[in-house]
């Protein structure tokens, strides 16, 4: 009877683990069980310095997902199902120390699958790259200017699973590559545009930029390229011009550019930090023919928050503009996106809205070839990458960089309530037509 019973308790014990073993399989067809969705996460300046470019990056990335969760999500083949995307936030507070801290957070506590930036200044991409690396989870990121950010990624081994878009200062694209024309390289929009007005200077130009690296980066790369060009730059042997970001007093710079009598005024740095130079420039009666103030003058928030005309004439490239002929998700147009953007904010254009929602087109693109959520797999669909997104063609070279097409904005006052309309005075792209003649000298 002993033997028995244990006969029957060993049987026992055997059905129930192979009770336990089949509740644990999937119900489809023993196939892999279905994620309930996407993960898609990134940290953005939405408070301080970087607000303005923030806001807008926002926008562009949620409106992506939201389009693309209203055709069901993403085909994945692995699971023969679309998967709706989840879209996580997390403020930096313009802080890269922080972004790096949250990045961390994405992957570990909320579960990301996979990170991606909006528009953002090199150190905060750097801050989340290290971090995607650590993980070996892959980050796509629009990170603008190639050289100082290039830079970042060599210095640091270099990155693996970070990809890059945006546009060259001066490198050129490498041999045999399509966008190895005009219209990809700032030096080009300059030396174009300064080709036009500067025989109506004295070619002697102030630099300025923030000591930060994308405004070290700016500053080393355009500084050679305009002297070799035949302009003078003031203190270019003693780096006149740039400043530490918590910089108020911009006195002796401003007064050595005067004494010397520049007349072009170039440069890069936040936009509240040139704001302060601006307002003291004019305030000392220093008033040059011609401002490039790049990274500062791109978003109408930030141009507008320095006061009086100070805005007006002032120059900066141009990323995206709604005018430019261009694939969004389903049935979303450039022109559709930018009235969304209009229609919740009562802003006018905000030109990283697009460069945003491009990043998304492109990370869930590579998801859909890849056919599965395994980040080796989904990392090498990307490094394939050929793709019209509504910034225009994604693809990416040896560097892990995916240039667009740029062109060249300037700031005109209007009797609107709002007070400042950013146009596109100069271009070499048919799809980015100008819209006004340029405003020279300043008014």
């Amino acid at each position: 009877m002993k033997k028995v019973l244990h006969k029957a308790g060993v049987a026992g014990v055997i059905i129930m683990v192979l009770i336990l073993l089949l509740a644990a399989l999937p119900a489809c067809g023993g196939g892999p069980e279905v994620p309930k969705e996407i993960v898609l996460g990134t940290t953005i300046g939405l408070t301080g310095m970087g607000a303005g470019f923030g806001q807008g990056g926002a926008f562009g990335l949620k409106a992506a997902v939201d389009d693309i969760n209203k055709l069901g999500g993403v085909y994945v083949t692995e699971y023969d199902s679309k998967l709706s995307v989840k879209l996580v936030i997390l403020d930096n507070e313009s802080d890269p120390a922080k972004a790096g801290t949250l990045t961390e957070d994405l992957l570990v506590n909320q579960k990301a699958n996979f990170l991606l930036s909006p528009p953002q200044w090199p150190p905060f991409i750097a801050a989340m790259a290290t971090v995607a690396e650590r993980y070996q989870t892959p980050f796509v990121a629009f990170a603008g200017p190639f050289e100082p950010n290039n830079a970042l990624r060599m210095a640091a081994g270099p990155w693996k699973y970070t990809w890059e878009s945006g546009f060259a200062i001066g490198a050129p694209p490498p041999p045999g590559d399509f966008r190895n024309i005009p219209g990809y390289t700032m030096m080009d929009l300059w030396m174009a545009f300064l080709g036009k007005y500067a025989g109506q200077t004295n070619k002697i130009m102030g630099a300025f930029a923030s000591d930060d690296p994308d405004g070290r980066g700016w500053y080393e790369a355009f500084t050679g390229a305009l002297t070799a060009a035949g302009f003078t730059i003031i203190g270019k042997d003693k780096e006149l011009g740039i400043a530490p970001l918590d910089t108020t007093d911009f006195t002796s710079i401003i007064k050595e550019w005067q004494n010397n009598k520049a007349e072009i005024l170039i440069g890069n740095a936040p936009g509240p930090w040139f704001g302060t130079l601006w307002r003291q420039a004019r305030t000392l009666g220093y008033k040059p023919k011609m401002v490039i103030a790049e990274r500062a003058a791109m978003i109408y928030s930030d141009v507008n928050a320095w006061g009086g005309d100070l805005p007006w004439g002032v120059t900066a490239l141009v990323e995206w503009v709604p005018s430019i002929k261009a694939p969004g998700i389903g049935d979303t147009t450039p022109e559709s996106l930018d009235a969304r953007w209009k229609a919740e904010t009562g802003l006018p254009t905000h030109q990283l809205v697009g460069s945003a929602y491009g990043q998304v087109q492109i990370l869930l693109d590579a998801i859909e070839r890849a056919g599965t959520l395994d980040k080796q797999k989904v990392n090498a669909a990307l490094a394939e990458t050929d793709l019209m997104t509504i910034r225009h063609r994604a693809k990416y070279d040896e560097n892990q960089f995916s240039r667009f097409p740029i062109c060249f904005g300037q700031w005109f006052k209007t009797s609107g309530p709002q007070v400042w309309d950013f146009k596109v005075i100069y271009s070499q792209h048919d799809f980015y037509p100008p819209t006004a003649e340029p405003i020279f000298p300043l008014p």
